[in-house]
This record gives C-alpha cells, sequence and structure tokens, in this order.
C-alpha cells in the first residue's frame, strides 16, 4: 500500500479554507483549485499550498483528491464537465474522495465512471460546520471500498475526530441527510420553542440558558444560543445549505410529518431572503411571520 504524501482538493469555501490548512498542518504536500483562482492565491499567501490552473492538472501531481463543493451541481461540473476529472486518464492519483453533501444518486453515478477508469470513488460528507472544520473535528461519514477506505484513513485523521465507512457508495451520503433532518428539525423546534416564550414575556436571553442546561440542550443549542440573543445571522453554515439538504432527503424518500413541515418551513425563509443568513435565521424568519399574521 503506497503512503499517501500529496493530496489535492477543490472547493476553497468556508469549509475547504480550515481544512487545507489542517491537511497541510499535518503534514501533507497539498495542491489546491478554485474556480475563482483568487480564492487559491489568497490561501497560498497563508498557508504553503501550490496551486493548480486547471482540474486535471491535479491528476498527474496528487495521490489523492479531495472535493468539497456546495451542491451536486457543482460536483458534477468538477468530475464530468468538459476538462473534468473524469474526462482524461489518471496518471498519479488513485482515489477520488468527495466531501460535498449530496444525493447518493450523483455519488453512484460518479463512482460508476471512476470505476471505469481504474480509480476508487468514497462519498465522505461532514458533520460539523466551521469552527469543528477548523478545529480538525469533523465527523466523517464514508461510503465505498474498504481498501479505499483504508488509505485513506491518515488523510480523515487531520480533518476530522472520526471517521466511519458505513457501506457501498452512497452510504455516506444516506447518512448525512439523516443527521441534516435532524439538525434541520432541532432547529426549527429551538426557534419555534423561543419564539413561544418570546411572546408570553420571556426573552431569548433568559430561556435558552435554561434550555441548555436541560435535558433538551445539546451542542447546536450551545452554539446557537449567542445567534438568537444577539441577532446575529452571519452563516457559519447557511439556511439555502440546509434546506438543500432538507430536499434531498425528501429526494430519498422522506415522508414524516415533522420533516416535511421543517423542509417547507425552511423553503418559505429562502422565498423571504433569508437564504444567503446562517440556519439559525429560521428564527427571525418565524418571528417575522408572527408578526405579519397578527
Amino acid at each position: 500500500m503506497t503512503t499517501i504524501k500529496k493530496i489535492g482538493f477543490i472547493g476553497l469555501g468556508n469549509m475547504g479554507n480550515p481544512m487545507v490548512k489542517n491537511l497541510v498542518n499535518a503534514g501533507f504536500e497539498v495542491t489546491v483549485y478554485n474556480r475563482t483562482k483568487e480564492k487559491a492565491l489568497a490561501l497560498q499567501s497563508e498557508t504553503q499550498v501550490k496551486v493548480a490552473d486547471q482540474l486535471q492538472d491535479l491528476l498527474a501531481e496528487v495521490d489523492v483528491i479531495i472535493s468539497m463543493l456546495s451542491n451536486d451541481a457543482a460536483v458534477k461540473e468538477v468530475y464530468k464537465a468538459e476538462g473534468g476529472l473524469l474526462q482524461g486518464s489518471a496518471t498519479k492519483t488513485r482515489i477520488l474522495i468527495d466531501m460535498s453533501t449530496v444525493s447518493p444518486e450523483t455519488t453512484k453515478e460518479l463512482a460508476a465512471i471512476a470505476a471505469s477508469k481504474g480509480l476508487e470513488y468514497l462519498d465522505a460528507p461532514v458533520s460539523g460546520s466551521v469552527k469543528p472544520a477548523t478545529d480538525g473535528q469533523l465527523v466523517i461519514m464514508v461510503g465505498g471500498k474498504e481498501s479505499a477506505f483504508k488509505q485513506v484513513e491518515p488523510v480523515f485523521a487531520a480533518l476530522g475526530k472520526s471517521a466511519t465507512l458505513l457501506g457501498e457508495s452512497g452510504s455516506g451520503n444516506i447518512a448525512k441527510l439523516a443527521i441534516n433532518l435532524f439538525l434541520g428539525i432541532t432547529i426549527q423546534g429551538l426557534s419555534e420553542a423561543v419564539l413561544l416564550a418570546s411572546n408570553n414575556g420571556i426573552e431569548p436571553d433568559a430561556l435558552l440558558p435554561l434550555i441548555n442546561a436541560s435535558a433538551i440542550g445539546s451542542a447546536i443549542t450551545k452554539i446557537k444560543t449567542d445567534n438568537i440573543i444577539q441577532d446575529n445571522y452571519k452563516p457559519a453554515f447557511a439556511l439555502k445549505l440546509l434546506r438543500k439538504d432538507l430536499g434531498l432527503a425528501e429526494q430519498i424518500g422522506l415522508q414524516s410529518p415533522a420533516g416535511l413541515a421543517v423542509s417547507k418551513s425552511f423553503e418559505q425563509a429562502m422565498e423571504d431572503g433569508f437564504g444567503d443568513d446562517d440556519m439559525v435565521a429560521i428564527y427571525k424568519y418565524l418571528a417575522n411571520k408572527a408578526e405579519s399574521d397578527h
């Protein structure tokens, strides 16, 4: 088994940027590609990375390529479009890892094309937003072959606190969509509880510490407490991205009453202009809606 030394990384958004820094700090040689090259050059000025001019340049340079992109369309473009990773013949790269949150169908399609070219393909979406990405504390859920998973375990160790192989291609995606369904229901429930109390004279700064100290308190309620109290919706994980994930959950068979209602609520919040705000802006949307309904 060849030791992995060189990694290509595609996508330098809120998550990709700190993930690359953790790979560099772990001793990997990293070459980055970003559609907006200025982001790649900005990262290069901060840390020791190479910058690729084209996607296919990575194939000749690195052992493993990681993508961290916003949606299915962006992932398909990187892998399938003209000049994409699966349009040429790999010369050095052996394993492709997509860490984006996409549908299992997209993963299965790309994994099949990769296999036809002698490449391994892993879906490895993560649970955790910007701070866990920065701290190397992501939870990584993986679909694909065990042989490929074993080879890249040191890579996952640099990025997360755990990496679990769940089964065949698409398994990581399914687990991630289930987790983000729970996330959506939790954020919606937190927002509704705070709003109910607020409408009856108990302010968020009084209720939220009680929630966090109780049995229903959780890491996510604690993380989002200051956002609600300070009316701060700078995105760690944008509302539009959670709505996208809820839509993907519907595509794989989500039928639960709570899940469908939450998905609809986030869709309406997007229509009202909250898509680029943090997901907890669902609270602001619900508060505005309650005011207008009166």
